[in-house]
C-alpha cells in the first residue's frame, strides 16, 4: 500500500508565497516520477510541475518563473515552492506519483486559496 500525505495549502494574498510537501510512504519500488497537478472549481484537473528521478523538471506555462518544484530522494518527497501567487492559482493541488512497476498513485488533495 502506498500513501501520498500533501501539507502546505492554505489561504494566501496575491503575491505571497506557500510551499507544498507531499510524503510518499509504503511498498514503494521505482519512482519514475512525482509531480503537481491542480483542480480548480469546475475545471479539469491541469499539470502544474513534474519532476523526474534524475531531476529533470517540467512545468506548465502558467507555472514556469513563479513555481519550483524539487525532490528529496531519500525521503520520498516531493515540494512545490509557490512563489508570486496570484488568484487563478486557486484550486486543490494534487500530488502524483509514477513508478515504473506498481503504478500511479494520488493525494488526497490540498487546498490553496489565493485572495485578490
Amino acid at each position: 500500500q502506498v500513501q501520498l500525505v500533501e501539507s502546505g495549502g492554505g489561504l494566501v494574498q496575491a503575491g505571497g508565497s506557500l510551499r507544498l510537501s507531499c510524503a510518499a510512504s509504503g511498498r514503494i519500488f521505482s519512482i519514475n516520477s512525482m509531480g503537481w497537478y491542480r483542480q480548480a472549481p469546475g475545471k479539469q484537473r491541469e499539470r502544474v510541475a513534474v519532476i523526474s528521478s534524475g531531476g529533470s523538471t517540467n512545468y506548465a506555462d502558467s507555472a514556469k518563473g513563479r513555481f519550483t518544484i524539487s525532490r528529496d530522494n531519500a525521503k520520498n518527497t516531493v515540494y512545490l515552492q509557490m512563489n508570486s501567487l496570484k488568484p487563478e492559482d486557486t484550486a486543490v493541488y494534487y500530488c502524483l506519483l509514477v513508478t515504473t512497476i506498481s503504478g500511479t498513485y494520488w493525494g488526497q488533495g490540498t487546498q490553496v486559496t489565493v485572495s485578490s
